[in-house]
Formats: structure tokens, sequence, C-alpha cells
């Protein structure tokens, strides 16, 4: 039976306050896994702290996988920023590096929400969008592995990622930035221990702080 991420653009609780949930876009490899594993829990967790949560992407279609979906997807050009107190981004395990192109609508709004002291959390895939913005230059952050390095395996750096300062494949924190550096599909993959639950919590907390 397929399931359905159900999203709100009612709030719930936290005075009425709603978070931005911007998934990437692009081909992904496991699309059920990500809508139910990543998406899903955030989206449960976020609602069991008080918070509403809208849903948005440059194309504003659903999202369908074989037997999950998420029929309520906003328009990103759409997005009143003041409407929301943060912003959290699924990376979807729609690649690294090089990956599909990153969104100019989503980075336009993680600038802006940092610059407005709101706080934005991106796991693996969607860390990328912070660096293509340039909003990690002397902060530290996580993923799977150090974009800048290269091995046996990998042959390709990241630039987009120098100046910035690799911490691990935990959730990190700096600031109003949240990471962490595995989501459920690297979890599948690689065995790296997924951190949704871990990086959520976190978010929920920064909202919370001044």
């Amino acid at each position: 039976l397929a399931g359905v991420i159900s999203f709100s653009s009612q709030a719930f609780g936290q005075s009425g306050s709603k978070v931005l949930m911007i998934p990437r876009e692009g081909y992904s490899p496991d699309l059920d896994l990500m809508i139910k594993m990543k998406v899903g829990v955030m989206n449960i967790l976020l609602k069991n702290a008080g918070f509403g949560v809208d849903i948005a992407t440059t194309s504003g279609s659903p999202i369908i996988g074989p037997t999950q979906k998420i029929e309520k997807v906003l328009r990103l050009v759409d997005i009143k920023l003041n409407d929301y107190v943060g912003v959290i981004m699924p990376c979807m395990a729609v690649g690294g590096f090089p990956g599909p192109p990153v969104s100019p609508e989503a980075v336009a709004i993680v600038k802006r929400a940092l610059v407005d002291g709101k706080p934005v959390a991106a796991p693996f895939g969607s860390v990328i969008i912070l660096a293509e913005a340039g909003l990690l230059k002397g902060k530290k952050y996580a993923f799977a592995r150090d974009p800048l390095k290269t091995d046996e395996n990998w042959k390709l750096t990241d630039t987009r990622f120098v100046g910035a300062i690799y911490s691990g494949q935990g959730v990190v924190q700096d600031g109003k930035i949240i990471t962490s550096g595995a989501c459920p599909n690297i979890e599948k993959g690689w065995g790296i221990e997924n951190k949704t639950v871990q990086l959520t919590k976190t978010f929920i907390a920064a909202i919370g702080s001044k």
C-alpha cells in the first residue's frame, strides 16, 4: 500500500511557528527510503515538538516513489521566509559530487535565513547547498567524507568546500548551521550511522536558542 507523507500549512504550538523543509531535487536511487525514513522522521519529530511543516521545492511537483509519496509541495518562489523559524533540507539521496545542479532558489533562501538568525539544518547531500552558497567558509561541518581529499575510490574534490572545516560524519553545529554526514541511504550503502533523529533534535533546540 502506498504511504503518503502528510504536510500541513497549519502551524502547531510554539506560538504558531512553522518550519520550511526543502528536499533536494534530482534522481534518487531509493526515494521510498528517503521519503519514509528521512522526510517522514523529520516531519514527525518537528510536529511532536509543536511545529507546523511546509515542504517546498523549485518545481513544486509532488515527490513520488514506488510506494511512498509527498503530495503537498509548494514552490520556493512563492515562499515568504518570514513565515518560518528555520529551514531543514533532506538530501533525498540524489547524489554528492558532482550531483545535480543546486537550486538557486534554495541557495537564496538559506542565505537569507542565516542572515535573519534562523537555523538551517542539512544532512549529507544537502550540505552541498550550504557550500554552493558560500556559507561554510570558516565553519565546521559534517559530511560522509572530506570532500577535499582523494583516495583510491574518490578521484575528484569539491572546491566549493575550500575554506570550510571538515569535522567528521556525526552531527556538527557551528552557530545556526547544523550538518550531519549520513542519511538512511548512506547508512544502508556505506554503514555510516544515520543521524536523522539527532540532526532534527539539534535543529529544534537551535530554534529555541538565541
